[in-house]
């Protein structure tokens, strides 16, 4: 009987090194793959996805698993989406998450298409998250097991054919169980830290990255309540993220927050903490996973950033691939740029980007 072949893309991580030996214990004909993703010049070494320590603990967990490893070059194509994605959310004032257009474009499309040309089925990851099939052949995402690791947010950019070839071992399982499956399978990973940060900023912050990567959109400015009383002057509007506080450098007898930004006026737009939240949102590009927006209005969960809470909203599809999110309570740090993905219990109905 020939066995199925499967793709797992490898970080150099536990979880994507447990995915490949889970796999390979299940029968799969399992070939490990790696990106080489873009850095800054003379940062080469830096990328966080593709260190040379990164990639020599792949090889290492591929030879002890006694599977082929392949490193796929994607530096141009890394660069001029996902980086190009990145500056230009920043420059129409929102806060981009690179992760989301990463998953769809580099690792989604570019990957899984080498993993495809290369005879596989499937290609599998090591995120956190759970896929099923119902009974009329649909596919769905389910939140992992473990809730704390949950990735399923950063996956909402997934569709039906995709999922059609995906596979998330480590979703079933909680992350200190993938800790010891490691430890179990002997694989050099098993104590490796999780890495947090954007890949390419390195572990550095990301107003660094901009001051030398897109320095002409630092242009300082305005700062104003949504009255229009100015209270200060801002360095570069990329530099603020809605919430903040601390950076502000006014002088109030209050306590200011950031509450937006208005890109076409350069003004950072401060007030108070009562003024902080809302109770509704627009999102754009709106992905259904199950490839059809619903037609009538809906109730569900809806997390506003990766790290959010999930709250209780009506969701009401609109024309134009949006959709209208009215929360049962004011959300507090509701973002432009961020994605608001969209929950039935377990199950993750798809996202879009929040306007």
């Amino acid at each position: 009987m020939t066995k199925r072949k499967v793709v797992v893309a490898m970080s150099g991580g536990v979880d994507s090194s447990v995915a490949a030996a889970l796999l390979k214990q299940q029968g799969y004909d399992v070939t490990g793959m790696m990106l080489r993703l873009w850095s800054e010049p003379g940062k080469e070494d830096s990328n966080r996805c593709c260190t040379p320590d990164s990639m020599a603990q792949a090889r290492r967990v591929a030879a002890k698993l006694e599977i082929p490893f392949y490193v796929v070059d994607a530096k141009n194509v890394f660069r001029e989406t996902v980086v190009q994605y990145f500056l230009d959310g920043y420059a129409r004032g929102e806060t981009p998450n690179p992760c989301l257009v990463c998953n769809q474009q580099i690792r989604w499309t570019f990957l899984l298409e080498h993993a495809l040309a290369l005879g596989a089925e499937f290609m599998a990851t090591g995120h956190y998250v759970r896929r099923r099939t119902t009974d009329d052949g649909r596919r769905e995402l389910l939140r992992s097991v473990d809730l704390a690791k949950d990735q399923s947010y950063v996956l909402h950019v997934l569709n039906q054919e995709r999922l059609a070839h995906a596979l998330f071992p480590v979703g079933e399982y909680p992350k200190p169980e993938i800790r010891r499956i490691a430890a179990d399978f002997g694989l050099p990973t098993a104590l490796r830290a999780d890495s947090q940060d954007l890949c390419f900023l390195a572990g550095e912050d990301y107003r660094a990255f901009l001051q030398r990567n897109a320095a002409e959109m630092l242009k300082p400015g305005t700062i104003a309540t949504r009255e229009g009383r100015v209270v200060g002057q801002h360095n570069g509007l990329a530099n603020y993220t809605i919430g903040q506080r601390k950076g502000l450098n006014l002088s109030s007898p209050v306590p200011l927050y950031v509450l937006g930004k208005e890109s076409v006026t350069n003004t950072l737009v401060v007030g108070e903490a009562e003024e902080l939240g809302s109770r509704e949102l627009t999102a754009r590009d709106v992905n259904w996973l199950s490839g059809e927006a619903p037609s009538e209005p809906f109730r569900a969960l809806v997390k506003t950033r990766y790290t959010a809470k999930e709250a209780e909203a009506l969701v009401t599809p609109l024309n134009g691939g949006r959709v209208k999110v009215q929360f049962d309570a004011p959300q507090r740090d509701i973002t432009p740029g961020q994605a608001a993905v969209i929950y039935q219990e377990e199950v993750m109905l798809g996202g879009g980007i929040i306007m």
